[in-house]
């Protein structure tokens, strides 16, 4: 039963690596494949931990962390199903520089790094493979540097809300963002204090951008805020 329970999670699911497999390792990763259920805000892996599985959310929001000075929290990617993570470590041979939690209650599935290496080293489509999600990613954070250390406030926020509707889209109203994030979160998210985050999100709202209630956020003028997220 549970083992036609991972056949059709990977069927469904993890469709872009599956296709570059053969079918003894098909078998393999379905031999070798562990779901898991995680809690809201539950660790995923922690920083300085020795990577051992290649980690994919199936269900759910996951955010990538780095701790940094006076234990302020550093957001630097938020994943999505389906999306591999965890993997850089290992391949560095080294330890996390970064955690992951989940947002919410989320499935995740897993396979063993050395699994991993075993099939690398026999498949040079899975090879390439990985090589493009670490290319898309080192692209991605260059991006994101720049993006955090030059732009004002205002711009750090407006962007940070373009990447929760770009990664996690609405809800069935078409306008709230479907993830509710604290404000430290989103103060984290965006590089700047959580006083600033408040300050910030409450001029948007002034400025008729977003109807904010609690943890939900509604943009009503998404042209305007990328506007001001592109410009700065």
């Amino acid at each position: 039963m549970l083992k036609t329970t991972i056949e059709k999670v990977i069927n469904e699911d993890l469709s872009a690596i599956w296709t570059v497999l053969d079918n003894d390792e098909r078998r393999l990763i379905v031999d070798n494949f562990q779901i898991h259920n995680f809690k809201k805000n539950q660790i995923i892996y922690t920083q300085g931990e020795e990577a051992e599985h290649l980690w994919t959310l199936i269900k759910g929001k996951v955010k990538i962390f780095k701790d940094g000075i006076g234990g302020r929290q550093q957001i630097i990617r938020l994943m999505r199903p389906v999306q591999y993570f965890g993997y850089r470590a290992a391949f560095a041979e080294g330890p996390h520089m970064s955690g992951a939690s989940a947002f919410e209650p989320s499935v995740l599935g897993s396979l063993p790094m050395d699994l991993v290496k075993e099939m690398i080293d026999n498949n040079r489509n899975l090879a390439w493979f990985f090589i493009r999600e670490l290319a898309h990613n080192l692209g991605g954070s260059d991006s994101r540097i720049v993006n955090l250390t030059q732009k004002h406030i205002r711009g750090r926020l407006a962007e940070a809300l373009m990447v929760l509707r770009d990664n996690y889209g609405y809800e069935d109203d078409g306008a709230t963002i479907n993830i509710y994030m604290s404000r430290e979160d989103l103060a984290n998210l965006s590089n700047m204090t959580t006083s600033n985050a408040i300050r910030t999100l409450s001029a948007f709202v002034s400025e008729k951008l977003l109807i904010v209630d609690g943890r939900r956020i509604r943009i009503i003028n998404e042209s305007a805020l990328r506007k001001i997220s592109k410009f700065g």
